[in-house]
C-alpha cells in the first residue's frame, strides 16, 4: 500500500490520537489475553484425550491395563502433573477473565461514582497483567500440551503445532509482554497514588483473614497468604529502589507482572474453593466439586511457590542485568 500525495482527514480533537488509540488498544489487549487462554484450553483438551488413549509403557506401581500391550500415559505422575499444570491455570485464569468483565459493566454502567472509579482502577491495574501472564503462560501451555505427544506433536496431522504457532503471536501483538511488564510497574502501581493495587492488597487479605480459620480452607489461604505477601514486598522494594534509579523497575518488570498474575490466580482459586465447599456443605460432594477442589490444592502446592522465586529475582536488583557493555552481547 503506498500512501503517498495522499489525503489525510483528522479525525477526533488534533493531539489526542495516541489517548483514543489506547481506547482501543486496552480493549484489544484484553481479548488478547482471552486468545491466550483459548490457545492453552484447546491445547489442554486435546492433549488430555490424546493421554487417556495412547498406550505407551507400564504404571511405575503395576500394570493398570493389564488386558492391552501398555497403559495409557495418563498414569504416569510426569504426565498428570503436565496436565495439571495446564488445567489449574486454565480454570483460574477464565475465573479471571470473568471478574475482569464484570468490573468492566460496574465501570460503564453503575450509577454510582465510588464504583464506577473502582472499577476503573481495577480495569487499569489488570489489563497488562491479563494480557502479558495469560498470553506468556498460554505459550508455554500448548507447548506442554505438544510435549504429550512426543514427536507425533511436531507434526501437522496432530494439529498440535498448529496451536503452538498460534499462541506465539499473542504475546507480541497489542503491545509486547515487556511493554505490558513496563506499564504495569511505571504507569499503573503509581497511578493515583497507588489507589487500585493497595485496593487489590485489602481486597484480597480480608479475604485470607475472613477465611482463615475455616481448617477447609487452609489449604487453599494459607498459600494465598504467603504469596501476597511475596508481592507486597516486591511492590514495596520497587517503591524503595526504582525511583532513584529506573533501570531496577525495568529489570523487575516481567518477574514482578509474573508474581502479580500467580498472585491473582491463587486468589481466584480461594475464591473458587470456598464456593466449591459451600455446595459440598449444602448439597454434599459432586465429582465436579471434588475435581475442583483437588485441582485447586493443586495450584496452592506445585505452582503458587513460585511467587517466591520471582521475588528473589525482583530483590537483587539491575546490576549485573545493566553491567556488560553492549559490545559484550
Amino acid at each position: 500500500m503506498n500512501y503517498d500525495n495522499a489525503t489525510g482527514w483528522l479525525i477526533g480533537e488534533e493531539n489526542k490520537g495516541m489517548q483514543g488509540m489506547f481506547v482501543m488498544m486496552n480493549e484489544a489487549r484484553l481479548g488478547v489475553a482471552v486468545q491466550g487462554l483459548a490457545q492453552s484450553e484447546v491445547a489442554y483438551q486435546n492433549a488430555a484425550a490424546y493421554a487417556r488413549d495412547r498406550l505407551q509403557g507400564r504404571a511405575l506401581t503395576g500394570a493398570k491395563a493389564p488386558d492391552k500391550p501398555a497403559d495409557p500415559i495418563i498414569v504416569h505422575p510426569d504426565v498428570r502433573r503436565t496436565l495439571l499444570t495446564i488445567r489449574a491455570f486454565n480454570e483460574a485464569a477464565r475465573a479471571m477473565v470473568v471478574w475482569t468483565a464484570l468490573k468492566s459493566d460496574v465501570a460503564h454502567r453503575s450509577s454510582d461514582p465510588k464504583d464506577r472509579e473502582a472499577a476503573d482502577d481495577h480495569m487499569g491495574l489488570m489489563t497488562p497483567v491479563l494480557k502479558g501472564f495469560l498470553t506468556d503462560t498460554g505459550f508455554a501451555n500448548a507447548v506442554q500440551a505438544q510435549q504429550m505427544y512426543g514427536g507425533h506433536g511436531y507434526i501437522a496431522e496432530q494439529g498440535m503445532e498448529q496451536f503452538v504457532r498460534d499462541a506465539r503471536i499473542a504475546m507480541i501483538y497489542e503491545g509486547a509482554n515487556g511493554i505490558q511488564a513496563l506499564d504495569l510497574v511505571v504507569r499503573k502501581l503509581p497511578r493515583a497514588g497507588g489507589r487500585a493495587v493497595m485496593s487489590f492488597f485489602a481486597e484480597v487479605a480480608a479475604f485470607a483473614k475472613d477465611h482463615g480459620s475455616d481448617e477447609a480452607m487452609k489449604p487453599y489461604v494459607a498459600p494465598l497468604g504467603a504469596a501476597l505477601g511475596h508481592l507486597q514486598q516486591a511492590t514495596a522494594w520497587l517503591m524503595q529502589n526504582a525511583l532513584a534509579k529506573p533501570d531496577n523497575a525495568g529489570a523487575a518488570a516481567t518477574d514482578y507482572l509474573q508474581l502479580f498474575g500467580f498472585v491473582v490466580l491463587g486468589y481466584m482459586w480461594a475464591r473458587m474453593a470456598k464456593v466449591a465447599l459451600d455446595k459440598i456443605a449444602s448439597g454434599g460432594a459432586t465429582p465436579y466439586l471434588k475435581t475442583k477442589l483437588v485441582t485447586g490444592r493443586f495450584f496452592m502446592e506445585r505452582m503458587l511457590p513460585e511467587t517466591a522465586l520471582h521475588l528473589a529475582r525482583i530483590q537483587t536488583g539491575c546490576a549485573t542485568t545493566m553491567e556488560l557493555a553492549a559490545e559484550a552481547f
